[in-house]
């Protein structure tokens, strides 16, 4: 998975990652952008095994909390797709301001493409107690609120808070308590 400095070696078990736009841009403050987030981590679901847990898409980066047959092969294949689906949306879009810093930004090493959309690596960290996941799953939930764009957690729509009271979100969650 790239440069990554963070090795996955219990590619079956849950994990903590996030996921970062490239020079923290903005991208997901709109619905076709998110969707495509949401529409990749649905195809995950069915076609690796993805068990989410948790997740929370802000305006620059994303966490996710699962697991699946093999989470770096799965997450590989979510930054390839949506940074691929991604990029079409802004050149459809027409937004070149974006654009232009995504070929900026770009690291040199990747010649073969004209844009970079994530940064390196996923951040994955291994969840090795309850008690690990259940903090990751709070500071996840929490994250909205703490940046002041929400007052209770499960006002963000784009999150998993509203699966954990009860009501059904946006994507399958597999609820952890």
């Amino acid at each position: 998975m790239g440069r990554s400095r963070y090795k996955i070696y219990e590619p079956t078990h849950p994990h903590f990652m996030t996921c970062t736009v490239l020079h923290w841009i903005p991208i997901f403050t709109k619905v076709e952008s998110v969707d495509i987030v949401l529409d990749s981590l649905r195809y995950l679901q069915e076609s690796d095994n993805l068990k989410l847990y948790a997740y929370v898409i802000l305006e620059n980066h994303i966490h996710i909390l699962a697991q699946s047959d093999d989470i770096g092969k799965s997450m590989a294949k979510f930054k390839a797709h949506t940074a691929t689906a991604l990029i079409r949306l802004l050149q459809d879009k027409n937004a070149k301001p974006i654009l232009d810093q995504l070929a900026f930004y770009k690291k040199a090493h990747k010649a073969d493409r004209q844009y970079q959309f994530w940064q390196e690596g996923i951040q994955a960290k291994l969840m090795q107690s309850d008690a690990m996941m259940k903090s990751k799953i709070d500071y996840m939930h929490q994250n909205p609120v703490k940046r002041g764009y929400v007052d209770k957690a499960a006002y963000w729509r784009y999150s998993s808070a509203r699966d954990y009271e009860g009501i059904n979100g946006l994507l399958d969650i597999e609820r952890f308590w």
